[in-house]
């Protein structure tokens, strides 16, 4: 069988793999086969901590949003059901970045939804 030597795909791959691990410290910036392990390791990580970020990042607007909640004198899902029932719709980052920026616009909007919840509380 004839010997294949790859030519220029072979070191445009390499190069690709060494420019993604270019920062990296010591041999897994330098070394083709150490960079590979290094950058497949790193992309994994990206990959999934993606996902991960958009968790983290929705558990800090729920605790900010309670957080704002007990300043107003209601629970966090107290303050949920109340906007479901006076029919605002903000999603929780609007709200989280309204309770640090805006604090009174939030106790307007937590007032409407204690509002809501004693007018279904007077029905039933």
């Amino acid at each position: 069988m004839p010997r294949v030597k790859r030519g220029p795909k072979r070191k445009n791959r390499r190069q690709r793999i060494l420019w993604l691990a270019s920062g990296y410290y010591g041999a897994k910036s330098r070394l083709h086969r150490v960079a590979k392990l290094a950058v497949e390791r790193s992309l994994v990580f990206a990959y999934r901590d993606r996902r991960t970020r958009r968790r983290d990042l929705r558990r800090l607007w729920i605790i900010r949003i309670n957080a704002a909640c007990r300043v107003n004198g209601l629970s966090y899902s107290q303050f949920i059901h109340g906007l479901s029932r006076a029919g605002i719709v903000l999603d929780r980052k609007v709200l989280a970045d309204m309770a640090v920026a805006d604090p009174g616009g939030f106790a307007e909007v937590a007032g409407r939804a204690r509002a809501a919840l004693d007018a279904g509380a007077a029905v039933a």
